[in-house]
């Protein structure tokens, strides 16, 4: 066997590996042909235990609905184009080596292509399926010795029974990649986007050339071709959202699903997902962990900080809630909305945003913050504002189906009914709702906020969706919802200005 020696990098990853895949089930020497041959049989037939008993050091966890899925579909089609978003720890690389090493061995596919941002990301990507086949113990005594003499390199390896795999940098020429006369049958992608790339669209264009043109073109028209490729949407614009316009299949699959719950529970329990989050801003936990780039927005450039006055001091206060059900929103974003209460205070020009609760919840969770605003409120004075929660066309038999039996029933442990007023308003494109009302009051600096509560996680997400709002931008539930506030608070103070002065006209003496 022969290794870049040189690499070290590779070389520790390679022993790495190799110390893993030791660890692997032993074998059962005792079995007799008849029993191999029926295991194997039956194993063949349930791919799934398949996986299970050949990578036992891989198969760490029972697998989610969406992997069994994701595999029924692979193993079904033969001709199959597919875009695997899956956020990190949701094992879509390791998945998809399964199920790839499972064709190879049981002779439905021949030919593998690896392709990778460079040629030594695809060699590290390729070591894992290079060392189990040539040290698992399962897949020898099930399939035979895998290791060719002489064709065993770190970016091309031939078994003895033929098949192959080679690992491709972008921008390689894929030519002379035929197996005899067998075109790739397997195209793997896989990290192909990189942040420096993705900032400049015309480095992204000549990939996706690249990609359309040399590399899909290596496969042959006579002959189904598996094409997986594995990666997250890390810019709006990159080679994976091209792909995915054309794939079979583009599945999203984020840490947490719509209803802020674990894809994967049987891995990543809710406890650890907080702890892993709590260490990266949001900004970061968006493009790594919910498939969803938020970039620097055109909007709102910075945000003012500044000491809020006493809140009973306030011209007008307003709580505001957004419960964030709109399913046009979901549909959008294809993720969970972040449900939004707002705190917003109007002394003269100037709105200050006290406090502010924004995060992917339950509804359960989301009427505590409503009780939890109405609290804070009484206790710096305030006994006269209101809850007004959005309820337009698309989420009034939410909000009386749901959360009014919610507020109801939290009630009995208040004892008393937080006052609610339903924002009925028929409002126009969220963006243009938040560049049209705040963004003003942003530029001459009359929205100000709370500097006190300036490192507290909810208004660290509120701040950093404030400044990734754009006409693109997916995620922009916590400015709407400001939105929402600073827009009744200018409706009131127009009315109250408007009153003042009709009653000075009315009483002028002439």
């Amino acid at each position: 066997m022969t290794i870049k020696t040189e690499n070290k990098k590779y070389l520790e990853l390679w022993e790495e590996y190799k110390a893993n895949a030791f660890k692997s089930s032993p074998v059962d020497k005792s079995e007799t042909p008849s029993e191999k041959r029926k295991r194997i049989t039956y194993l063949e037939a349930h791919p799934e235990k398949w996986f299970k008993y050949h990578f036992s050091n891989f198969y760490t966890s029972e697998p989610a609905p969406f992997h069994l899925a994701a595999t029924k579909r692979i193993l079904k089609n033969a001709e199959w184009y597919e875009v695997r978003s899956w956020s990190r720890e949701l094992s879509k690389s390791g998945r998809t080596m399964m199920e790839v090493l499972f064709l190879v061995l049981t002779g439905r596919k021949k030919n593998v292509l690896m392709v990778s941002n460079t040629k030594d990301n695809a060699e590290r990507l390729l070591l894992p399926y290079k060392l189990l086949l040539e040290t698992s113990e399962t897949i020898i005594n099930d399939y035979g010795v895998q290791q060719k003499v002489g064709k065993w390199e770190a970016d091309e390896f031939v078994t003895k029974k033929g098949a192959s795999f080679r690992a491709l940098g972008a921008g390689q020429s894929p030519r002379g990649t035929r197996n005899d006369a067998v075109r790739p049958d397997v195209i793997l992608i896989d990290d192909i986007d990189t942040d420096e790339e993705c900032r400049n669209k015309k480095r992204i264009k000549a990939k996706v050339k690249w990609i359309n043109e040399a590399l899909y073109a290596t496969r042959s028209v006579s002959e189904p071709l598996l094409w997986i490729a594995c990666g997250n949407l890390i810019a709006k614009f990159c080679c994976i959202t091209e792909m995915a316009k054309v794939a079979d299949k583009h599945e999203i699959i984020n840490i947490r699903d719509k209803d802020g719950n674990s894809t994967w529970p049987q891995k990543n329990t809710e406890a650890l997902i907080d702890r892993t989050l709590s260490k990266i801003p949001w900004s970061a936990q968006q493009k790594e962990y919910y498939n969803n780039p938020v970039s620097e927005g055109d909007t709102f450039k910075e945000i003012t900080w500044g000491v809020c006055p006493p809140l009973k001091s306030c011209d007008h206060v307003i709580i505001y809630a957004d419960p964030s059900t709109s399913n046009k929103d979901r549909g959008k974003s294809k993720q969970a909305s972040h449900k939004g209460v707002v705190i917003v205070g109007a002394k003269g020009r100037k709105r200050y945003v006290y406090k502010v609760w924004l995060d992917q919840t339950n509804n359960a969770n989301f009427v505590d913050w409503l009780y939890e605003a109405y609290e804070y409120i009484k206790e710096k004075g305030v006994d006269s504002a209101r809850v007004h929660v959005e309820n337009n066309s698309l989420q009034d038999p939410h909000y009386t189906q749901v959360l009014l039996p919610l507020v109801y029933q939290k009630a009995d442990e208040y004892g008393y009914t937080v006052p609610i007023t339903p924002d009925t308003r028929k409002k126009p494109d969220k963006f243009f709702r938040i560049e049209g009302t705040l963004e003003p009051l942003n530029r001459l600096g009359n929205l100000i906020f709370n500097i006190a509560q300036k490192k507290e996680p909810n208004m660290v997400r509120m701040v950093e969706q404030m400044l990734g709002v754009s006409e693109d931008a997916t995620v922009m539930d916590g400015p709407d919802a400001l939105e929402g506030g600073c827009w009744l608070l200018n409706k009131r103070t127009v009315r109250t200005e408007t009153s003042y002065a009709m009653g000075a006209i009315a009483n002028r003496k002439y």
